[in-house]
């Protein structure tokens, strides 16, 4: 009897059997270095989101009955959210804090130093560059502390206002929401300076040569050409500050404790002070949820606009 040759159909089959693949494998093997990131991921993010949407619908507390033995409560805490014109005017604030702050403070300023540091000199743009990077390596709760030494009633704004024989006040209680607004966007700027600074750096230079040749104004490069080529990293920085700025509490919290009254008063420090300054740890939680269903509406909103540039493109 003869053996089969390499050509003949007997053979054929199976080596084809030994290397064939199916399509569900192959999705399984490009799939299986991802499942510590989503371990990690269902661990320390969905867990407790899933832990506040729960404890959101009890009556949880700090001390008293319910905090041995919490009941419960259905929508109870979220009829009361909604009803509660604290929420409204804390909203209004969030927005007003996340807007000024990360929309337009940092990625504004962000673009627009790492602009300047593209066409500055080496030593200048350094310094620059160190001053900037030093307020985001501060801790925060340093950097609030130096915010509210700034902006009190005695602290250097004041004392510079004074050379120039202007009557200072304390702007922590005349301004606050301006004032956290700056010191975020001090903070902040030297994140979206780095971002937009790397993105520059891939732009080709012909591209901009190009442009110039043909007579455009600086003003026209920038818009017809530069911003386009970075508008990836312009939507991705936008979300990243977006969320960013949506959970600051620790120097809001240093500086105006969400005072006076509520004109500070975010959704973050609005959910601790329900939380841990009265108490009530189920309405706490149900703040926290919307602030967490907020922060989603912004990052879809932003994937959503990316991915339609994209296409466009």
């Amino acid at each position: 009897m003869s053996l089969p040759t390499v050509g003949s159909a007997d053979a054929r089959p199976r080596a084809s059997a030994g290397r064939s693949v199916s399509p569900g494998s192959r999705r399984g093997l490009r799939m299986t270095p991802l499942l510590p990131a989503v371990a990690l991921i269902a661990i320390f993010l969905a867990g407790p989101i899933v832990w506040a949407v729960v404890g959101s619908l009890t009556d949880t507390a700090l001390t008293g009955p319910a905090a041995a033995n919490p009941q419960f409560v259905g929508l109870d805490n979220y009829e009361r959210l909604f009803a509660d014109p604290v929420l409204l005017l804390s909203l209004g604030v969030t927005v007003a804090f996340v807007v000024g702050s990360a929309i337009v403070g940092q990625n504004v300023l962000g673009i627009g130093l790492a602009l300047l540091m593209r066409v500055s000199s080496g030593w200048s743009g350094a310094v620059t560059g160190t001053i900037v990077v030093t307020a985001w390596v501060l801790p925060e709760i340093v950097a609030a502390f130096i915010s509210y030494a700034y902006f009190s009633g005695d602290g250097t704004l004041n004392q510079v206002l004074a050379w120039f024989g202007v009557t200072g006040k304390n702007w922590l209680y005349a301004t606050p929401l301006a004032a956290i607004v700056l010191a975020n966007t001090w903070r902040g700027t030297a994140f979206s300076m780095l971002i937009y600074r790397a993105a520059l750096n891939e732009v080709p230079p012909e591209l901009t040569e190009s442009a110039m040749l043909d007579g455009a104004t600086a003003w026209q490069r920038l818009r017809y050409v530069t911003l386009p080529m970075i508008r990836g990293s312009i939507f991705t920085n936008l979300m990243l500050t977006t969320l960013q700025t949506l959970s600051v509490f620790t120097l809001i919290w240093v500086m105006t404790a969400g005072g006076p009254g509520d004109l500070s008063s975010t959704l973050p420090v609005l959910a601790y002070r329900e939380a841990f300054k009265f108490g009530d740890i189920g309405y706490g939680n149900a703040i926290a949820v919307v602030m967490v269903a907020i922060g989603a509406v912004f990052a879809a909103a932003y994937v959503f606009s990316l991915r339609r540039g994209e296409r466009e493109s």
